[in-house]
């Protein structure tokens, strides 16, 4: 299947590496061509550079908590390539801990960069978008259902999936689609630390795998593909709903 990727030009948040990185590469491969940022310069030289340089991608330190940052993306997106027409929003996990455990301070600096970073991001590039655009939120399965020990992404992660929706039907009308996607436990660094934090990294794996009916941890590569798709004119009907790649863990129809 031709997604009609040749040519177009995303910018990815949290993209060095992860879901985002793994989303970049799909991207690419297809013919699109990446704005990414990350908050460790390093990290995001290296992305860039794994991804073919800059006929192909361009990075930027940045961080979402930054009021500058959505339009720091925009402007080297259309200076660099000449063009805009998506986004992928991919903010890093918030801290662990129940919704009563974690402190006043941790609920505000989440809220800052998981939740209001990622509106700010969304509406700036949806603002900037055409006809046939669209953006992703990457959120989590907590957004249908709580995870243990996550309280601020069950607290956050339905909002956002809130405010996707509520952003589909005002930017539908002129043809730019709003999306969310729901990762399940996927291979990243992210649930390598949350594994490692159990103090038994491989039984938390093993558990984790035996409640998912795929039997197994998902690959990043799994969930890029979804979301090139998902943002490519091959999924031009698609929009306002929340997408999960989770190997058939959440249990809702």
């Amino acid at each position: 299947m031709d997604l009609g990727l040749t040519d177009r030009v995303y910018v990815l948040t949290g993209a060095s590496r992860g879901l985002g990185f793994a989303t970049a590469e799909c991207l690419v491969a297809d013919g699109a061509r990446v704005v990414l940022s990350a908050r460790a310069p390093e990290r995001v030289a290296e992305a860039v550079e794994r991804l073919g340089g800059p006929r192909h991608a361009v990075g930027l330190t940045a961080d979402l908590a930054d009021p500058e940052t959505p339009q720091r993306l925009v402007v080297t997106a259309r200076e660099h390539f000449g063009r805009l027409d998506g986004a992928l929003i991919s903010v890093g996990g918030p801290p662990r801990g129940t919704a009563a455990q974690v402190t006043d301070e941790q609920w505000r600096q989440s809220f800052e960069t998981v939740f209001l970073g990622s509106v700010r991001t969304a509406r700036t590039v949806a603002g900037a978008l055409t006809d046939g655009g669209a953006i992703g939120l990457v959120l989590s399965t907590s957004a249908r259902g709580p995870v243990p020990g996550l309280g601020i992404s069950n607290g956050l992660r339905p909002g956002l999936a809130g405010v996707a929706k509520d952003m589909a039907d005002e930017y539908g009308p002129r043809g730019v689609r709003v999306l969310g996607l729901l990762p399940g436990r996927i291979m990243t660094d992210r649930n390598r630390e949350l594994f490692a934090a159990t103090g038994d990294a491989e039984a938390a794996r093993v558990e984790a795998e035996a409640g998912i009916p795929l039997r197994r941890i998902g690959d990043p590569a799994e969930f890029g593909r979804v979301a090139a798709f998902l943002l490519s004119p091959a999924a031009g009907y698609v929009t306002g709903v929340t997408v999960p790649v989770d190997g058939g863990a959440l249990r809702g129809l």
